[in-house]
């Protein structure tokens, strides 16, 4: 049963990109994080590695992975990682949601940062990733070519959609700004908005004019 759950093809409707990263990324950015003083290591380490964390343990993990995910080359990586991870579990329709930041001191935007999201599926190189509305495919006449990249030979696909995440703790501008990005971004794969974040913080009647 193990064997066969493993090989069926699969379809994940709701999987974060920060919520996604392997362990062994999360401890590397975090033990370079620590090496620059910016957090203590040892504090964030038993949080990465428990497996049963409480609601407020989740979100100190997401606050540490708001931290490490500021520049372009690791939000590129980390894209590209977890669609390789959920290609390896035979995953062949995956929905990535992800909220977009903007890091003024890091000179990046929301909408660099969802080009480094879509650098990484690029990147990805252990399956064909389909990401795109408009097929390459359909464009070329030719069934191997994916996103500008030729297979050369039949091979897994795996395709991605992407959904943009509206954190609750943001401004309505912010927001918004997110909802025309979404729009804009529609032929690379976009299909939608998500509403996420600490449920603790903020209230949702904060978008109703959205």
């Amino acid at each position: 049963m193990e064997e066969w759950c493993k090989t069926i093809p699969k379809i994940e409707l709701h999987a974060h990109l920060n919520g996604s990263i392997r362990d062994s990324t999360l401890l590397e950015l975090a033990r370079g994080l620590g090496e620059k003083g910016t957090i203590v290591f040892s504090d964030v380490e038993k949080v990465i590695l428990k497996n049963d964390r409480s609601l407020v343990e989740v979100f100190e993990l997401f606050d540490l992975i708001h931290l490490i995910t500021t520049d372009h080359e690791t939000v590129s990586r980390i894209a590209k990682e977890v669609v390789e991870d959920f290609a390896v579990d035979n995953v062949v329709y995956l929905e990535l949601r992800t909220t977009p930041k903007r890091n003024d001191s890091k000179g990046t935007s929301k909408e660099s940062y969802m080009q480094a999201v879509v650098e990484g599926l690029r990147a990805v190189n252990n399956v064909d990733v389909d990401f795109a509305h408009k097929l390459d495919a359909e464009a070329t006449g030719n069934s191997h070519y994916d996103n500008g990249r030729y297979s050369g030979a039949e091979r897994k696909k795996i395709y991605v959609r992407l959904l943009l995440s509206i954190d609750r703790c943001e401004s309505t501008e912010a927001a918004m700004e997110t909802v025309k990005l979404a729009l804009q971004m529609k032929h690379l794969g976009v299909v939608g908005i998500d509403l996420s974040g600490n449920p603790v913080i903020g209230e949702w009647k904060t978008f109703c004019q959205l």
